[in-house]
């Protein structure tokens, strides 16, 4: 058959691919992006400070760091399908043990596993859409599915802070147990790799001539090299500033709004949900945009960087102390600080070296792991030392400033570099 015919044979399944990559990434992060829901009261049942809530945040996010890396390189060489089939089934095991915990120790060793399942989940997912989707479909498709985890995180706040404040705690480990294993189930029975003989946009796939055999170690230093490339440095700047502005809302939202804005805990998460729905819709359109857009994606992600540090600054005004007003500020952050990552992940996947596609977008994403696993812990001690949420909106607003100006700057240089020289 011809590769064409391949093709032909084999677009309309990649829109079953996405639905259950989304599926799949929703599931996983599940229990994890319900955290900060139930955060009025884990803060209560476990007798919890603020940065002892973030650090539930930062256990799950620690083995990522390597994780993702490891990850990378398993996609690269075993494929999709049993990597994050495997990963989303670790997650379902380690919470559905994790209804046993006794304590906030034993609950941080569980997120501790939990996170070397979800090591797989990220990059697996938006591999098997970069390889299923051309270029031209490929923004909208990376943000449908990146929509995964705000679509998670909406429902999570929304089931977990009532199962667990009618069962507790531990029912919730079980019920996002559950849900994960559902869609380790999903994926493992529908995922399968495109036409071998065909990439996702109808050109014959090359043959590439086989390459020498090269020790491990070099092969590793040599593509951690790639952290000191330009497009590598634009890349972890926006994503660790915005990831940033991520673990912000995802931590403070419920707790701010309770405690400043002396909304009840129920109606808090309701506005976390809000804003979770919003970053779905922003991953969706944001993405669409950089399809189209002349500035591309990294334009794109330029612009929500300056959406989320118009949004951060205000909170830090009088209009931040109005509940009606600080619920429409985290929508707003909700759909920019959360939307910019389906844009991010399409041009960390077009930016990629042929054939390393998932390690680079598992570095990519280790590296925002750093942010993921410091700020959780550290916002809470900021607020509970200056008794006050306005430093850390303050520091997130700051790091995302610099990273965009940073970013600009070059941007700009890139292309007077790039710029034809007048004879």
């Amino acid at each position: 058959m011809s590769a064409d015919a391949l093709v032909h044979r084999a677009a309309p399944y990649r829109w079953v691919i996405l639905g259950i990559a989304t599926f799949t990434q929703a599931t996983s992060a599940f229990f994890v992006q319900g955290i900060g829901a139930m955060g009025v009261q884990l803060r209560r049942d476990l007798d919890l400070s603020t940065a002892e809530l973030g650090l539930l945040l930062s256990a799950a996010q620690l083995v990522p760091l390597i994780g993702l890396l490891v990850a990378g390189e398993l996609l690269d060489r075993f494929g999709e399908r049993r990597v994050v089939g495997a990963g989303a089934c670790l997650i379902a095991v380690a919470l559905c043990a994790g209804g046993a915990a006794p304590g906030y120790v034993s609950l941080l060793l569980v997120l501790l596993v939990v996170g070397a399942g979800y090591s797989t989940a990220q990059p697996g997912g938006s591999k098997a859409v970069a390889s299923w989707f051309d270029a031209s479909r490929r923004g909208v498709a990376m943000g449908v599915r990146q929509a995964g985890l705000p679509l998670g995180g909406a429902l999570s706040a929304a089931v977990l802070p009532l199962v667990a404040g009618a069962f507790g705690w531990r029912a919730a480990l079980v019920t996002g147990g559950l849900v994960a294993l559902l869609g380790g189930a999903v994926f493992l029975a529908g995922y399968r790799p495109p036409p071998a003989d065909a990439l996702a946009d109808g050109r014959p796939a090359p043959h590439a001539p086989s390459a020498p055999r090269v020790p491990v170690g070099a092969r590793l230093a040599a593509r951690l090299a790639m952290l000191r490339e330009p497009f590598m440095v634009r890349i972890m700047l926006a994503g660790t500033s915005l990831v940033s502005v991520q673990c912000g809302v995802l931590v403070l939202t419920v707790l701010y709004l309770h405690d400043t804005t002396s909304l009840g805990a129920g109606a808090a998460a309701l506005v976390l949900v809000a804003a979770q729905a919003a970053g779905v819709t922003g991953r969706v359109c944001l993405a669409a945009w950089s399809d189209r857009a002349a500035s591309g994606r990294p334009g794109t992600v330029m612009t929500c960087m300056a959406a989320v540090v118009a949004g951060m600054a205000a909170l830090m005004t009088p209009l931040g102390q109005s509940p009606v007003a600080a619920c429409l500020l985290f929508v707003w952050l909700g759909f920019f600080g959360y939307g910019w990552y389906g844009p991010w992940v399409a041009h960390v996947a077009e930016s990629a070296p042929p054939g390393r596609t998932g390690f680079v977008i598992g570095l990519a994403m280790s590296v925002n792991q750093i942010a993921i696993v410091v700020m959780p812990p550290t916002l809470g001690i900021l607020r509970d030392v200056t008794h006050s949420f306005a430093p850390a909106w303050g520091l997130l607003s700051a790091l995302t400033a610099v990273a965009l100006t940073v970013t600009v700057l070059m941007e700009r240089t890139s292309r007077q570099g790039q710029a034809p020289r007048s004879p």
